[in-house]
This record gives structure tokens, sequence and C-alpha cells, in this order.
């Protein structure tokens, strides 16, 4: 669909909106379990997830885990001659390591995002960039932590009772080995619970709750790998899809799927344009914020409902933020009245004018108007 031609206000109704929501709490939730949520009938809401998916409008991919992916990303601001910002944001998004490209307002910079190696980094900083005379300047940041991310924003059209009947009981990870204990004197018995580690604490930086961690990370074999690439693709596929794509019974496939969840493993992201629901401004603040102070505020940002990602970064600024924004009217109240009162020392405001690639997902180019 076409939204330079379409007002996106009349794109997706109130239902359609609330479906996306859901599917933002869990990308994996089955019809049935929406549809109970939402009073709905579960054909409504298998026939208006087709539509959207059918028309482009909507797709579901996994996200990679936050704290693997995002700590160490690169944020790149890439500035680019006038004419020339197409084909640069295109040639970013054909790569497969940048999983998010932005065209900003103005025509003449790039905001991506880039996994990768330091091989392949050293590469396109030190010489594909340079090389291309249509880029007049690279300043880049390296996220130093994550407060947030993508994956974790909602559109806020579910009550609290909806989101928390939609959010998927936290998969209990396979319990820590207790250490041997040396004898003690039955005169002083050692608490059981002395004996087992205390459970790291739930970040409290996140927009929503987040499942507990496990303490160590599983050894990933050919079939995990298989199946986190499928739900890469496809995050709403069945474990029946599932296991015929990779040729294993759907027995196993449930039973890896609940492993690479409870190791944290299988977050999504909800890929659609912010303005279907109701955010025409989004934006990117890159912040001066006392190092003592830095903490405090990424965590307020964070809890945030319009801010979809706050990262500590290096580089000129030392914290990023993306929010989405009815309006800019909307942007000018966020940074008076919630930027403002949190001390920050400098904050360039950088308004999105085209996104281009969202968590991997290319995103349709809008037609020229005739």
């Amino acid at each position: 669909m076409d939204l330079s031609t379409a007002d996106p206000d009349t794109v997706l109704d109130a239902l359609d909106r609330r479906l996306v929501c859901a599917l933002q709490v869990d990308g994996r939730a089955g019809t049935g379990r929406i549809a109970e949520v939402l009073g709905v009938s579960a054909r409504t809401v298998t026939r208006r997830l087709a539509r959207m998916q059918q028309a482009g409008l909507l797709r579901v991919v996994r996200m990679p885990d936050v704290e693997d992916a995002a700590v160490g990303a690169l944020l790149l601001r890439v500035r680019v001659l006038r004419g020339k910002v197409d084909t640069i944001a295109q040639a970013l998004a054909d790569r497969p390591d940048v999983p998010f490209v932005d065209v900003m307002l103005g025509g003449q910079e790039v905001g991506a995002v880039m996994l990768s190696d330091a091989g392949a980094r050293d590469r396109l900083l030190y010489g594909q960039l340079p090389a291309t005379a249509a880029v007049t300047e690279t300043t880049t940041h390296a996220v130093l932590h994550a407060f947030s991310d993508a994956g974790q924003w909602q559109a806020g059209y579910l009550d609290e009772a909806e989101v928390a009947a939609l959010t998927p009981a936290a998969p209990v990870p396979p319990p820590a080995p207790v250490p041997s204990a040396a004898p003690v004197p039955s005169a002083a018995p050692v608490p059981p619970a002395a004996l087992i580690p205390p459970a790291a604490p739930v970040p409290a930086t996140l927009t929503h709750p987040a499942a507990d961690r496990p303490r160590e990370k599983p050894t990933l074999d050919e079939l995990d790998r298989a199946l986190i690439a499928r739900l890469s693709v496809d995050a709403r596929q069945s474990h029946a899809a599932l296991a015929v794509a990779v040729g294993t019974p759907e027995s196993t496939v449930r039973r890896r799927l609940h492993r690479l969840s409870a190791a944290g493993l299988l977050r999504t992201h909800v890929t659609v344009d912010p303005r279907l629901l109701g955010m025409a401004v989004d934006a990117n603040l890159w912040l001066d914020v006392p190092p003592g102070r830095l903490a405090e505020v990424g965590t307020a940002l964070a809890r945030h409902p319009q801010v979809h990602g706050v990262f500590a970064t290096s580089g000129p600024a030392n914290l990023m933020a993306t929010l989405f924004c009815p309006d800019h009217g909307g942007l000018y109240r966020f940074l008076t009245g919630t930027l403002g009162p949190l001390g920050v020392d400098r904050a360039e405001t950088a308004i999105v004018a085209r996104a281009v690639k969202r968590a991997g997902v290319p995103l349709q180019r809008p037609r020229t108007r005739p």
C-alpha cells in the first residue's frame, strides 16, 4: 500500500491497531488467545492479520537479543551530497549486517545501525564509505549500554489487563548447579538458600518487564540456527510449518523453541509504519548528559511510552534516544515537558523523513506523486 497517497489515519481502524499492539506484546501469540483477550472472534483476528500482512503493512520478525546485539553496535550518521541520499541509504540497507536504515529530514543524512565484526566494520568505515564520492562525512557512535530497544516498544492501544493477559509467562531456565559445600557443624546449619547464587536482578530500564535471563546462554547447534533464521524472516510461523521447513519432528521444534525462549533468544519485533498507529513524527535525539546522571536519565527515558530506544554511546553525544510523536507539537511538548526537567546539557533533534529498513526488514518505498 502506498502511504504517500493514502491517509495513514484511515488505513488501520481501532481494532487493527489493537491487533498490532497485541503482537507487540507477544509476536507469536495465537489468534485464539488474541481473540479471547480482545473480545472478538478468532476468524476476525485471522482475517484482519492476513489482510495487513498481504498488504505489506505488518510483519513480525525475530529481534536479536538486546544485550548481544545492541551493546557494541555502531550508530552511523552518514552525511551525503544532496541528491545522493537514496543511493547511499539503499546501499546500506542491502547489507545483512545493517538492520536499521533511515533517511533524515533534509535529504543530506542517512542514519544506520551496524552489527558486524571488526573486519567488516573496518572495511566499511575506513574503505568503502570514504571511497564513495557521495559521502561527505561519517560520524560513528558505539553503543555502550542499551536501556531499551525497538523490540520493547508498545503503541498503547491496550489497557494494562490486556497487556498482562497477552504477556507470555516467563520460561523457567534450567536451575543453576548448587555448589558443593564443606561439612559444617550441626549446631550451625547452612540455610539452603545460602547455597544458591542470587539471581541477577531484572533490569528496571525496560518499557515493560523482561523475562529473567538465564545465567549462561545455551550452545546453539545447526537446528537452533536454522530455526532462528526462519523466525528472523517470519516470527509467526507455526511449529508445524517450522518442522516441515527444517525437516524435524514438530515435538522437537517445540522443545527447541522453548529452550531458545528461556534463553531470551526469541524476542519479536512488529515492523509497521508508525504513522499507521497515529505517530506521524519519528525523531532521534542526540543528548549530552553529565556522566554522573547518565543511568538516571537513560532509565527515565526508557520508561516513557513514546520512546522506542535509548542507548548510552561513545562519540560527540553520550546518550541517544528514539521516539514517536503524534505530530511536531507533540515532539515540542516532549522536549520541553519531558526532556527539559531531566537536566540534559545539550540536545540535537533529528527527524526521520523516511524509514528504509527496520529490524532487518526492507520497507516499501513510497511512490512519487504524479
